[in-house]
């Protein structure tokens, strides 16, 4: 077989038949869920994701606000040993009668 007449093959027919079979498989869903509505089972694994969802987002919020709090502890604590140290050395530089 030739290659170049391999990659010159139309596809579009190919293309076309997927289209199909999706509108179909969507037409035929839709229809089931008129006449069955949502599957049971389905509905639960999504409420049970939700709540997973759920748990997991809490757990990351109270991750983030420990971190933060503990952050501004850390900030704190550097800031507040680093003004005495910047106020002696100010006080070291300027002559003995400034102050």
């Amino acid at each position: 077989m030739d290659v170049g007449k391999a990659l010159n093959r139309d596809i579009s027919k190919g293309e076309i038949v997927d289209a199909d079979l999706d509108n179909f498989i969507e037409r035929r869903d839709k229809m089931r869920r008129i006449e069955e509505g949502e599957r049971r089972e389905e509905e639960a694994w999504k409420e049970s994701v939700r709540k997973a969802n759920a748990a997991r987002e809490a757990e990351l919020r109270e991750q983030w606000s420990s971190y933060h709090l503990d952050q501004a502890a850390r900030h704190r604590a550097v800031l507040e040993a680093l003004a005495p140290h910047h106020e002696q050395r100010a006080e070291e530089l300027l002559p003995d009668d400034a102050a």
